[in-house]
């Protein structure tokens, strides 16, 4: 069998190595690869494919571009309207992993019950996290931005799941305490010391990493999340989906930093 991870660019993929990671431990002999498409190129890749394939991760600029191009998708890929995963075989099925993968590296952290939350950015991965603290039990949610117009998806995403939002600036210097801070933006805008004001931070970064709000955070004990964990995280639900195996997403962190390390 054969899947593969699409977007554009694609190269710099973890994805890969974390598939492959969990090939070799279920003992299963299938391919993973990247490959180079572009959001034009997505409908007839998808057309030109054979028995051979059963399943595709998906990353940027696609996963919107994605769901109408599928036959039927999850919850999560519906209401986000954004699909990271596609099962193929009779029909195309899509999933969005990203929203659980979240979700159990939260967990795993320890963070278990939100009431308030605040999240930086405004794109698709701070909508996908506005759904995932909802799961956590999140009421509340401030979403800064530098322009309030990028917060409306995030915004209408929150009240789906029926959370109060505060649109905010992030150049705001004075802001309350909250139960997770969840940063979506380049570290080098991120003032770290929004960490003083968090039980627990997420930054989805990664490379490099540490930054300077995860320094901050750990420096202070605030358990903290990174985007590797939720690379794992969701890349685990992925196999499972495609393979109907279980790993353990430290195996696939394990694989996914060790490339890191090597580049």
């Amino acid at each position: 069998m054969r899947c593969a991870v699409l977007g554009s660019p694609v190269a710099h993929s973890l994805s890969p190595v974390m598939h492959r990671a969990a090939y070799l431990e279920l003992g299963v002999d299938w391919d993973y690869e990247a490959i180079e498409v572009g959001e034009d190129e997505l409908a007839p890749f998808l057309d030109g494919l054979d028995d051979t394939w059963r399943g595709l991760s998906v990353t940027a600029p696609l996963k919107r571009r994605l769901v109408a191009l599928l036959d039927d998708v999850s919850e999560d890929a519906e209401l986000l309207g954004v699909a990271n995963t596609v099962l193929l075989g009779d029909e195309r099925i899509g999933h969005n992993t990203d929203v659980p993968g979240g979700l159990n590296a939260l967990r795993e952290a320890g963070v278990h019950d939100v009431v308030s939350a605040r999240i930086l950015g405004g794109g698709a991965t701070a909508a996908s996290m506005a759904l995932t603290l909802s799961r956590l039990g999140a009421r509340r949610l401030e979403v800064a931005v530098r322009d309030p117009a990028r917060a409306l998806e995030v915004v209408d995403v929150a009240h789906r799941c029926g959370m109060a939002v505060e649109v905010t600036s992030l150049t705001d210097r004075e802001r309350g305490a909250v139960d997770v801070l969840v940063s979506t933006i380049p570290a080098a805008v991120v003032d770290p010391h929004q960490a003083h004001r968090a039980e627990a931070v997420f930054d989805v970064v990664y490379d490099p990493w540490p930054t300077a709000l995860a320094s901050e955070a750990e420096s202070r004990g605030i358990p903290v999340v990174n985007g590797l964990d939720l690379l794992a995280h969701q890349a685990a639900l992925q196999v499972h989906l495609m393979t109907g195996g279980t790993v353990r997403p430290s195996l696939l962190r394990g694989a996914a930093a060790l490339e890191l390390a090597a580049r």
